[in-house]
């Protein structure tokens, strides 16, 4: 499952285009949910990117530096020693 939720977000579509209306104080906030796929891989010279997958044909891509690739493995890496989700 897909959960994507837009604020101040407004186009204009206009023959097939579609074209920014207003500010450009857009945010935009995605969760993918019941992922099936992951993969990971390079990404140009100098990045990882991580995509994800769920039933449904929904995708997210992430494309992360190493120091952050390293720093979310890190992470996994404590919660597998800390808590009782990878049991």
């Amino acid at each position: 499952m897909l959960s994507l939720q837009l604020e101040e977000f407004m186009i204009e579509l206009k023959e097939g285009s579609i074209k920014n209306v207003g500010p450009t104080n857009k945010a935009a906030t995605a969760k993918l949910y019941d992922v099936e796929g992951v993969d990971v891989r390079e990404f140009g010279d100098k990045r990882v990117k991580l995509a994800f997958e769920d039933g449904e044909g929904n995708e997210l891509e992430v494309a992360l530096f190493p120091e952050e690739a390293r720093e979310i493995a890190r992470g996994i890496e404590m919660l597998e020693e800390e808590s009782d989700v990878f049991e």
